[in-house]
């Protein structure tokens, strides 16, 4: 039998930029197919032509064996080609029901059918695992669900390829298990899947098959039997990067941040008790819940310290608001980029220099001069991939606008640096940047401690290692004894001693 789709040849090239080079690829019926590589290798534009956005400058899309030209959305859904957005289109004021069929609404006597609409959609909802009212307003759904509601409205279409973009990235352990339960029935009934995913961890559990593309162009290919983290790298990356995780340990200075019986809003009745040292990298392991996040935020003053004590550099600080917490030499990068780090709309160089406006300010006025000087020296030194410092942020890749948010703060030269998922989303070179960062701030004798989910991460960088559960430090683990076993362990509640 021909592939459901292939493509040869596919060439696209945007003012100043080529983004596809004559690349192909094809994908058979009930096969998972993940796409990967760096950040403007490609992987986007690719998708986009495929579901209509955007049209190929060359090449060919066979559908079937049979040569098909995709020139808008609607054509790629009649063709039976749905691609699901990591940023979800979904209306949050709307029922699911009315979600599902928004545009195309069955009607009745020239009326809307309400239920044609509610028994379909229960069909749509059980196919993806879901046991919810149609009349359910999708605002009150967690983001697990909503990304099924969303793989039900491609398949109220017929998809027969479903293109799926980071459908992980902002979802729990939970909620990302029932995606993947989904996922296999769709592969088991015919379904075919494009998969997108900077998870490498995802890739060798899900796809039958991995595509690379690097600098617009084919890169290599692995087959269901050679899927491991080490080949997907060297192919994304063009080189064996078996020092990826470039953190040496070195001699520990001074306290820089101490941490006595301090609780949070989250959890007041489980007070936590650590020190953290100048030129120090401590990673916070623990599950999804086990208020890691929670308690950068309260470090930061974003939900003040329901009990406890906080000194920075041996003074005591009453950390009641982030201004407190700027004050005492505190910085915090949040989990949320887009939401909680930058101002999408504005400038890269006016993102770089939002920390630094009261010091570069002179009465009430802005330091342009000042400005200039500090985004070219933080766009150089963190190596931001910018046309310029007047580029609209949004516009950047995940990478370079994490290295924006990053750049606002060091900019403020902190004591004490908090990184919350720092390179969540971002590929694997951006996110071998940051690490050598890191490192080099450490070096300089900052103070890091930074929340990830990702065990390798917080094995490769840390110097040791606090496990949260349910809201309580439940170990600390030396860098020696690192191990996802002695953090998954401790993450668990299965033990209470390092």
């Amino acid at each position: 039998m021909p592939a459901l789709l292939e493509a040869s040849g596919i060439s696209k090239s945007f003012p100043g930029v080529r983004a596809l080079h004559e690349v192909a690829f094809s994908v058979n019926p009930g096969e998972v197919v993940a796409v990967l590589g760096e950040n403007g290798a490609g992987k986007s534009t690719l998708m986009k032509i495929l579901a209509g956005v955007q049209e190929p400058d060359a090449g060919q899309i066979r559908l079937e064996g049979r040569a098909v030209r995709i020139r808008s959305v609607g054509e790629a859904l009649s063709h039976g080609i749905a691609l699901i957005h990591q940023e979800l289109n979904l209306a949050t004021n709307l029922g699911i029901g009315a979600n599902l069929f928004l545009g195309r609404e069955p009607t009745r006597r020239g009326l809307v059918d309400e239920r044609k609409i509610a028994e379909r959609s229960r069909e749509l909802l059980a196919r993806v695992g879901l046991d919810l009212d149609p009349a359910t307003l999708v605002a009150e759904l967690s983001i697990g669900r909503r990304q099924l509601i969303e793989i039900a409205k491609a398949l109220s279409v017929d998809a027969r390829l479903l293109i799926m973009d980071e459908p992980t990235s902002s979802l729990s352990q939970g909620e990302a298990d029932r995606l993947f339960g989904v996922v296999k029935d769709l592969r088991a009934s015919g379904v075919a899947i494009l998969y997108i995913s900077h998870r490498l961890g995802e890739i060798v559990e899900m796809a039958d098959r991995v595509v690379v593309l690097r600098d617009g162009r084919n890169a290599g290919e692995l087959a269901k039997g050679g899927i491991d983290h080490d080949r997907m790298v060297s192919l994304m990356v063009g080189r064996d990067l078996s020092q990826f995780y470039v953190h040496s340990p070195h001699p520990a200075g001074e306290v820089a941040l101490s941490v006595e019986g301090l609780c949070s809003p989250a959890h007041p009745g489980r007070p936590l008790s650590f020190q953290l040292r100048a030129g120090e990298v401590v990673g916070i392991a623990g599950l999804v819940g086990a208020g890691r996040t929670e308690l950068l935020e309260c470090l930061f003053g974003i939900a003040p310290a329901v009990a406890g004590r906080i000194s920075v550099a041996g003074r005591p600080c009453r950390i009641g608001h982030p201004r407190a917490a700027i004050a005492a030499g505190l910085a915090l990068v949040p989990e949320d980029r887009k939401q909680q780090g930058l101002i999408l709309d504005m400038a890269v160089g006016e993102n770089l220099s939002l920390a630094s406006l009261s010091r570069d300010s002179r009465g009430g006025l802005l330091d342009s001069a000042a400005e200039r000087r500090l985004s070219a020296e933080m766009t150089e030194r963190l190596r931001i991939r910018t046309p310029s410092a007047r580029q609209v942020v949004r516009h950047l890749s995940g990478g370079n606008q994490q290295k924006v948010v990053l750049g606002k703060w060091l900019a403020m030269r902190p004591q004490v640096l908090l990184l919350d998922e720092p390179t969540r989303g971002i590929d694997i070179g951006a996110k071998r940047e940051i690490y050598a960062l890191i490192e080099e701030l450490a070096r300089q004798g900052v103070a890091i401690l930074f929340v990830s989910s990702e065990l390798e991460e917080i094995i490769g960088m840390s110097d040791r290692a606090l496990v949260m559960h349910e809201g309580r430090i439940a170990g600390e683990l030396a860098r020696e004894a690192l191990g996802e076993e002695a953090i998954m362990r401790l993450a668990t509640g299965r033990s209470e001693a390092a």
